[in-house]
């Protein structure tokens, strides 16, 4: 038998690896029900926005700021990231996976700027194959090195702990089955440290881990697509620099203002943008439920004409509208005390159906992967086994077959109290498309949801976008809309993502529809301003666009100190919401002085009032002509203005004298 030496096995390894990768990063599939088109990563792949969190200065009681990079690469060069430890953190549909998927990319081919380009070896795992028993050296042989008899288990630990660089990306904790478990795993004895503490580990989440090394791992996160990300993907990976198919992409998502939410999550986007392309006219959607309505019939459309061909199998239309059990099943894995986002496929098939479950796995909706079957720790390298689970494609598609199940609960239960009980095991913070399509799709059940939402803290925002789509109309809750924006809206960062995302939305709205907006407060949000100029990026990495119809804008964040740049940005946002009449600051250190080139013309022409609050220390406006601040009254009037009285005077030259 041949004797190999360490220095062997890790040539036969690498070249193991590289060929596994690129069967993954050749097979991006923007269109999942379009199986014959498939993509390298690299001619797809573009830079969503991307943060870094930043530890220094971070107290008990303040967090310290996301700070925007300028590429996942930062991620790994950025000095404030050096660890060996990371965590990249996003929403479903974001492109953690496809981050991981360039990397491999890049060390496979040398990437010259790439910060894998000299690593020796590069370990990508998928979380969700693996189960607890199985030792990490396992796993990267089941599913990295399975068909070479030459490399080992224990040949892999000897390789790895033999090399000068090594680099490990685990992909989708929050999809590991024994996620935040107590079993001891090798998963999370490497989250915190205990495994693998002298190599480079970068995890990627939905969620944070409850155990983690929280002293020597540094956080990332990914917010989605920006205008300037959209559009480089449709010139990237649709239309080539084609102007005019590019416009027409972009008219029919500027002809759906209610997608704009859905689509800053890349995966939505690049199906939205691809399907655009792909008809000849594209319909104006009234709903989030009607255009997932209309993709779904997309996916059975596709097979149904490939099943016109000789040699296809024939197409069932019975699978397309009747999937009682499927619902059931993506509710029961949505809504049980773990949540469940795969399934066996031999126990999915006899509870579906073969010809079900084939059917949906060939549309696209339900995808086939290989997973560990070890149910022993001690099971021997040589018995290694796998079997095949299914999952939907994504977590969106899972909330769209589990409301129609959720529609037939609610109608079923009798009064508000055993709706109260039903609902209560719903959390619409985590599942707010489940309770969106739920109103969608059924008037009575909408309306019994709503009344629900309203009753709960913080729920009545979320429930007039659920009005939204019951109604299909923005002119169902224009009313209800200007009712919200004639007081002041106020956006916390201690609000939940789905609020601050709800209260957004709805300022959008009544933007578009040129509902006047009385005044929005933007309390310890931290927000700054996108590349684009036309977005405020908050602390939580959602953005607010320009607000036509905004009337005051206040942001406030306490001892924190604005340079010269933020301040300019923010000015240069707020010039173009064309009805701000004022900007106040609070809570801010300002700059003493403000570059008279940084004003925008448009704040000066429309003469709008730019204040600086200090609590009860005083006021200052700043005079747009000269960069300096005045003292002002309470209302930001001037002297010689209504208002200005004595006191105030007073106020403001002891409060200069206290900042001197």
């Amino acid at each position: 038998m041949e004797c190999l030496t360490v220095q062997d096995k890790k040539s036969i390894f690498i070249n193991s690896l590289k060929r596994r990768y690129k069967l993954q990063y050749d097979a991006i599939q923007p269109i999942p029900y379009i199986k014959d088109r498939l993509y390298c990563v690299d001619k797809v792949f573009v830079e969503g926005g991307t943060e870094i969190y930043v530890v220094e200065g971070a107290t008990k009681e303040k967090e310290g700021p996301w700070v925007r990079v300028d590429s996942y690469k930062d991620i790994f060069t950025d000095p404030r990231m050096k660890a060996k430890r990371r965590i990249i953190e996003a929403e479903a549909g974001y492109g953690k996976s496809t981050v991981t998927l360039q990397l491999a990319y890049d060390w496979c081919n040398g990437v010259k700027d790439s910060p894998f380009k000299d690593v020796e070896i590069l370990i990508l795992l998928r979380l969700r194959q693996l189960n607890s028993k199985i030792s990490i050296y396992h796993a990267i042989k089941m599913f990295l090195a399975p068909s070479d008899p030459r490399i080992k288990s224990s040949d892999i630990k000897d390789i790895i702990e033999s090399c000068s660089s090594v680099k490990v990306l685990l992909d989708g904790y929050d999809e590991f089955p024994d996620r935040d478990g107590a079993t001891g795993s090798d998963v999370g004895r490497i989250i915190t440290s205990n495994l693998l503490g002298n190599i480079d580990v970068t995890l990627t989440t939905r969620y944070l881990p409850k155990d983690y090394d929280k002293a020597n791992t540094k956080r990332v996160r990914l917010v989605g697509f920006d205008a300037k990300a959209r559009d480089q993907y449709i010139r990237k990976a649709v239309t080539g620099e084609d102007d005019e198919s590019v416009a027409k992409i972009k008219r029919a998502l500027q002809a759906n203002p209610i997608l704009d939410d859905l689509c800053q999550v890349p995966l939505i986007f690049v199906m939205f943008s691809h399907m655009t392309h792909e008809k000849t006219h594209f319909q104006k959607f009234k709903s989030v439920t009607e255009f997932f309505s209309y993709m779904i019939q997309c996916f059975h459309s596709h097979l149904s004409n490939k099943s016109m061909d000789k040699s296809a199998k024939a197409y069932n239309i019975e699978y397309a509208v009747k999937y009682k059990e499927l619902s059931k099943v993506a509710f029961e894995g949505l809504c049980g005390e773990n949540q469940q986002l795969s399934w066996r496929k031999d126990g999915l098939c006899t509870r579906l159906g073969q010809g079900f479950c084939q059917h949906y796995i060939a549309v696209g909706i339900l995808v086939e992967e290989e997973v560990s079957a070890v149910t022993n720790e001690q099971t021997s390298a040589t018995d290694i086994q796998t079997r095949t689970d299914v999952r939907f494609y994504h977590q969106l598609f899972c909330e769209w077959f589990a409301s129609f199940r959720l529609a037939e609960v609610v109608a079923a239960t009798r009064g508000a109290s055993e709706l109260k009980n039903v609902l209560d095991k719903v959390d619409p913070f985590n599942l707010q498309y489940l309770y969106r399509f739920t109103c969608g799709i059924s008037s009575a059940v909408g309306k019994r949801i709503i009344e629900y939402l309203k009753s709960r803290e913080d729920g009545g925002k979320f429930a007039i976008l659920c009005i939204l789509e019951q109604t299909g109309e923005v002119d169902g809750i224009k009313d209800t809309v200007r009712d919200l924006c004639s007081n002041r809206v106020e956006i916390w960062n201690r609000y939940s993502k789905l609020l601050q995302r709800s209260t957004i939305q709805l300022l959008e709205i009544a933007s578009r529809f040129d509902i006047p907006i009385s005044c929005v407060v933007l309390d310890s949000c931290s927000p700054r301003v996108d590349e684009s100029g036309l977005n405020l990026i908050l602390k939580s990495g959602l953005s607010l666009s320009i607000l036509s119809s905004l009337q005051e804008l206040w942001i406030g964040d306490r001892k924190r100190r604005l340079t010269n740049e933020e301040f300019a940005a923010i000015l240069s946002y707020s010039s173009q919401c064309t009805s701000l009449k004022e900007l106040r600051f609070y809570k801010y250190i300002l700059p003493d002085t403000i570059p008279v080139g940084s004003i925008p013309s448009s704040l000066k022409s429309r003469n709008v009032k730019v204040l600086d609050n200090q609590d009860l220390n005083g006021s200052r406006r700043l005079n747009l002509q000269t960069g300096l601040w005045q003292p002002c009254d309470e209302k930001g009037n001037l002297p010689g203005e209504e208002g200005l009285d004595e006191r105030s005077n007073v106020r403001h030259l002891l409060y200069s004298a206290r900042r001197k």
